[in-house]
């Protein structure tokens, strides 16, 4: 039997996030898209091109979705009174932007896609992910360092580059997380361990994972 993913873990994920609006899918929620990009980069970005499929590229204009995309690879909380005004921030930090309409379905079946590709001074990424409502997110697809992850999407992500001498599942479940999926994804170059999580992590673990080198958290 298949099992399913709670994607919604209280009212507060339906009801939706405190927030700069208009709206919870197209702003909130694109505004965690681009903080998971910002967060799996690593560093500061340089530029950015962000394509939106289905919904999103129908209607990201009016519904203040450029905005809220550029607010997260900022590094700008949901509720930060800078939201409406990151395009004018972005410019004048020198981030060069780029926004692109597709007309076919989105590629991982889902209305509200947004495909960022984000590039720093050293690196660059690509994550893909979808607003499911209420300010919520998942992460379905990623490119870090050579290599292309498709994952289940719903967040806590964690990914590890593999060799760094600690045992991370354990400590993990020493948190009580529940680990939905784990995948080892490499190749000659790199070697990282992802795991899916089903619990949220607490401020205590994320304050102990922080402190982790080589590292990636997407939460």
């Amino acid at each position: 039997m298949e099992e399913k993913v709670i994607n919604f873990r209280s009212c507060f994920d339906v009801i939706g996030p405190i927030m700069v609006g208009p709206s919870s899918s197209h702003t909130a929620g694109a505004l965690q898209i681009g903080l998971m990009a910002r967060a799996l980069l690593g560093e500061e970005p340089k530029k950015m091109i962000c394509v939106y499929y289905e919904s999103f590229a129908q209607t990201h204009k009016g519904h203040g979705t450029d905005f809220a995309i550029v607010s997260g690879i900022l590094g700008f909380s949901a509720d930060d009174t800078r939201v409406p005004d990151a395009l004018e921030i972005a410019e004048n930090k020198g981030l060069k932007i780029e926004f692109i309409e597709k007309q076919e379905n989105s590629p991982v079946n889902h209305a509200n896609t947004a495909d960022i590709y984000l590039y720093g001074e050293n690196k660059s990424i690509r994550l893909m992910g979808v607003s499911v409502g209420g300010g919520a997110i998942e992460v379905r697809y990623f490119e870090l360092e050579g290599l292309c992850v498709h994952v289940q999407g719903t967040l806590p992500i964690l990914i590890e580059r593999l060799g760094i001498q600690r045992d991370l599942k354990t400590l993990l479940e020493s948190h009580g997380m529940i680990i939905n999926n784990s995948q080892i994804v490499q190749n000659d170059m790199v070697s990282f361990q992802i795991f899916e999580l089903r619990t949220l992590l607490s401020p205590t673990l994320k304050a102990i994972l922080a402190d982790f080198p080589q590292l990636y958290m997407l939460a």
